[in-house]
Order: structure tokens, then sequence, then C-alpha cells
């Protein structure tokens, strides 16, 4: 019998610090016309949640690592880190 465990997933996508950042700019400007002239080095960045089945936390962590890695970050510009947490339920199969 396999168990399967459930694990939630929050991935943070940022621009690597060497590449400029025209929508963090653009961001930082609009609050400056807006009077928030305390404001500065901003920069945009991607949040993204996800569930992801595994049989173990390495596994999930491995498998996070290639789909950051393969499709949710551009690698030559952007960095990843991710937190993963487990959930309560599991599921067994058999086999």
């Amino acid at each position: 019998m396999k168990v399967t465990q459930h694990y939630h997933a929050k991935i943070y996508v940022t621009l690597r610090p060497s590449v400029l950042d025209p929508a963090g700019t653009a961001v930082q400007s609009g609050l400056s016309h807006m009077g928030y002239n305390n404001v500065e080095h901003v920069r945009i960045g991607k949040y993204i949640e996800l569930n992801i089945s595994a049989q173990s936390q390495q596994a999930a962590e491995t498998q996070l690592d290639i789909m950051c890695d393969r499709l949710l970050a551009n690698t030559v510009i952007e960095n990843y880190r991710f937190e993963l947490t487990a959930l309560t339920e599991t599921v067994a199969t058999g086999a």
C-alpha cells in the first residue's frame, strides 16, 4: 500500500537583482505621483499557490523545482523559492 500525502505550495517568483524592472519603476513613479515619496526600489514579481500530491515531502519539493524551472519561472531572469506545507489528509492506495 502506498500512502500519498497532499501538500500546499506557495511559490514566489522574483526578478534577479541584476535585471531591470520597468513595471516596478512605473509603480514607484505612480506612488510618487500619489504623494508616497518615501517608497524606493519597487520590484514586481509573481505569487502562485497550488496543491500537490506526492509520496514524500522530498518528492513534492523535487517536482516543484522541476515545475518552477520548466514553466513557472524564467530562470534566466527570475529567481524562485517556495514554501511547502503538508495538509492533514493522506490517501492510501493499493499496490
